[in-house]
């Protein structure tokens, strides 16, 4: 069984909103990416990536257990739980052999486009410091033609 389908939704919030609405979920990784706005996402894409308590039976639902909440940086924005842009972008750094390579690359792109050129305002933690040095440049000359 799959959550609600991408395709009946003009957007990635909507989409969202309609697929976890009720559950005790919190948007992660490249799903919060999109829903906070730094990542398009991909065309007639349906997987979900979210931090759960419990195991689902949702086939396009991606979960990562955890005890709690407690220990995340969420925001909830019309009811849609998601980590924040540090706690996403910082998860994504800890685990950077398993996760969507594309989708952090753009989103710190478009970070550092809507900040001035920037990266002010984005706090790595320590032991993400060496992935984050070795995909920078990467982010930065994203969006620029050659």
């Amino acid at each position: 069984m799959d959550t609600a389908l991408r395709d009946n939704y003009v957007g990635n919030r909507s989409w969202f909103q309609a697929s976890i609405h009720g559950k005790d979920w919190v948007l992660c990784r490249s799903s919060a990416l999109e829903f906070l706005g730094l990542f398009g996402g991909y065309l007639n894409s349906k997987q979900i990536e979210v931090y759960s308590k419990e195991p689902t039976d949702y086939d396009n639902v991606e979960y990562k257990l955890v005890d709690s909440f407690d220990d995340l940086s969420i925001i909830n924005l019309n009811d849609v739980r998601s980590t924040c842009v540090n706690q996403t972008i910082n998860d994504m750094l800890s685990d950077f052999d398993n996760i969507d390579e594309q989708a952090l690359v753009e989103s710190l792109a478009t970070y550092y486009f809507l900040h001035n050129d920037s990266f002010n305002g984005l706090s790595i933690d320590p032991e993400n410091h060496a992935v984050f040095d070795s995909i920078k440049d990467w982010a930065i000359d994203y969006y620029n033609e050659e």
